[in-house]
């Protein structure tokens, strides 16, 4: 049985809070494991590590009841209080809650009132006039009702990040033989539309496929070659069941943006995108491109085949999941030429960080590791706390001695703009650094970016040659792809890193580079697309 990362064992509890929620539980109860699933999710270490080794409780938050909750999770993969849930709560109302942006428990309330369980009984409801009769529905809440069952491919509350949204549409274009589009197809970092383009087949039986996938909870929406699913996270998924000669034409539709595709006006039947854009007239444009209207020549988009290395991992020095060797043959084995080691320092706290001492001590098992592995190249790195007051968690002279330093902050996230940018333009100017890591600190969903003036940081890289990164870990997708535009413009180079914890974590380089790709970078905008020697 695989181990679960951080993010699945997050999602299984929010799903757990969602049921509880729906059953009639403690309030405090589902707060207990929402704020748990949140603090998982936004924790560095892998959790189910910490929960082998007795250790998760030292997780603020993490009482007895929850860590038993873990323990079953990580050591069977599933929880038995969920799945009973399940059997006896119709999840159908936790997706239509969330679709229509009502809490689970008021979803559950006007489901008993009124005696609906599934979409189709609640639009009849809502079309009756029956909405009025649940207390505490008034106008305005029924308006908003009824608005969105309209429009029920409206953005749920919160997107999904990129890991999950493929998980869940490449799943179901799997399942049904069809190919992923929508937001996760353009790699946008947060998916509130997920679509599936099937070609061929029988309409009725691909549509009666769709409805009954685990995934989907229920269809709002359904007609002659389309239907409108909704997961147990609210968001919706499309399926389209195209004809052979338009399968190009409904798959540019569903994974451009409207804004996109209005512009391209009438769009011919096409059995495939390249045929689609040659009828147009217009150059082929990847799908990470198409947000807003454009007529050009795209560049020549930075390409995963092209990275040569990873400048950002973690070992079992601090908070990873496998050794210095363990993950550089993995890099090697994907093909690299290099790859930094870049565990944290002390000051960090919430994970284990190295002082000056393990420093040197790690560099005698990469110097190990470069013999066996010769002539791919570790490197001495690390990701180094920029304190509060702009210095850094090493000597100076432990610094100097490393091929690899980026610096990032972790802890203080809510000072001022002004002492976060001259936080951030000190490391900037530090003769070691080379590049500072995920520069704005978001956890998407959770926590929102650190308020630093970019512009001004951007500017420094550009005057020291430091670069930025661009963070591939799903929750993080730091530098988005709008700044990571915006450093580009500025003359600032980018890396593309995976902020990998484990070796299953450098697989997060094509969410880096899809990031990249949407910033309209090209490899040369992409320092670890050169050889070592370069840079």
């Amino acid at each position: 049985m695989p181990t679960p990362d951080n993010g699945t064992i997050a999602e299984r509890l929010e799903s757990l809070a969602a049921l509880l929620d729906l059953a009639g539980a403690s309030f405090y109860s589902v707060r207990a494991y929402r704020r748990a699933a949140e603090l998982i999710r936004a924790t560095p270490a892998p959790v189910a590590e910490l929960v082998r080794t007795g250790r998760v409780r030292e997780l603020s938050g993490i009482g007895p009841s929850i860590e038993t909750r873990l323990r079953e999770l990580v050591e069977t993969g599933r929880l038995a209080e969920l799945d009973e849930l399940e059997r006896e709560v119709q999840p159908e109302l936790v997706g239509l809650a969330r679709l229509v942006g009502l809490g689970p428990q008021r979803m559950v309330e006007l489901g008993r009132t009124l005696g609906i369980r599934t979409g189709d009984e609640l639009r009849e409801a809502a079309a009756a006039g029956r909405l009025r009769e649940v207390p505490g529905i008034g106008p305005s809440t029924e308006a908003k009702i009824r608005d969105a069952l309209e429009r029920p491919g409206a953005s749920p509350r919160r997107g999904l990040p990129l890991n999950r949204a493929w998980e869940l549409a490449g799943g179901v274009a799997e399942a049904l033989g069809g190919e992923a589009a929508g937001d996760p197809r353009r790699w946008r970092d947060s998916s509130e539309h997920l679509a599936v383009v099937v070609q061929g087949g029988q309409p009725d039986e691909l549509i009666e496929r769709f409805r009954v996938l685990p995934e989907i909870v229920g269809l709002v929406e359904r007609d002659e070659r389309r239907a409108l699913g909704v997961t147990v996270d609210g968001v919706p998924i499309e399926l389209v069941v195209a004809t052979p000669d338009r399968f190009g034409t409904e798959l540019l539709r569903a994974t451009g943006t409207a804004a996109y595709v209005d512009a391209l006006g009438d769009l011919p039947d096409a059995p495939d995108e390249e045929a689609l854009y040659r009828a147009l007239g217009r150059p082929y444009l990847p799908p990470e491109l198409r947000e807003q209207p454009y007529d050009g020549e795209p560049p020549p988009l930075v390409e995963l085949a092209q990275i040569r290395g990873d400048l950002h991992v973690h070992t079992t020095w601090s908070d990873g999941r496998a050794s210095v060797l363990e993950m550089a043959e993995a890099a090697r084995d994907l093909g690299y030429e290099y790859l930094a080691i870049c565990d944290h320092t002390r000051s960090v706290r919430v994970v284990p960080g190295l002082d000056a001492d393990e420093v040197r001590r790690q560099g005698e098992e990469i110097a190990a590791a470069n013999e066996r592995l010769a002539p791919f190249r570790v490197l001495r790195g690390i990701e180094c706390d920029i304190l509060a007051d702009g210095t850094l968690d090493l000597p100076d002279d432990v610094l100097a001695e490393l091929e690899w330093v980026q610096a990032s902050i972790h802890a203080g996230q809510r000072q001022s703009r002004d002492q976060l940018t001259k936080r951030t333009l000190a490391a900037v100017h530090h003769p070691a650094v080379r590049s500072i890591s995920h520069p704005q600190g978001r956890i998407i969903n959770h926590r929102p970016p650190n308020d630093v003036d970019l512009e001004a940081v951007f500017a420094a890289c550009l005057a020291t040659g430091t670069a930025v990164e661009t963070n591939g870990l799903p929750d993080r997708i730091d530098l988005s792809a709008e700044l990571v535009r915006d450093a580009i413009r500025a003359g600032v180079r980018i890396t593309c890193s995976t902020d990998a914890h484990s070796v299953q974590g450098l697989g997060n380089m094509r969410l880096s580079v899809a990031t990249a790709r949407r910033g309209w970078a090209t490899a040369a905008d992409v320092l670890n697309t050169r050889p070592l020697t370069e840079f």
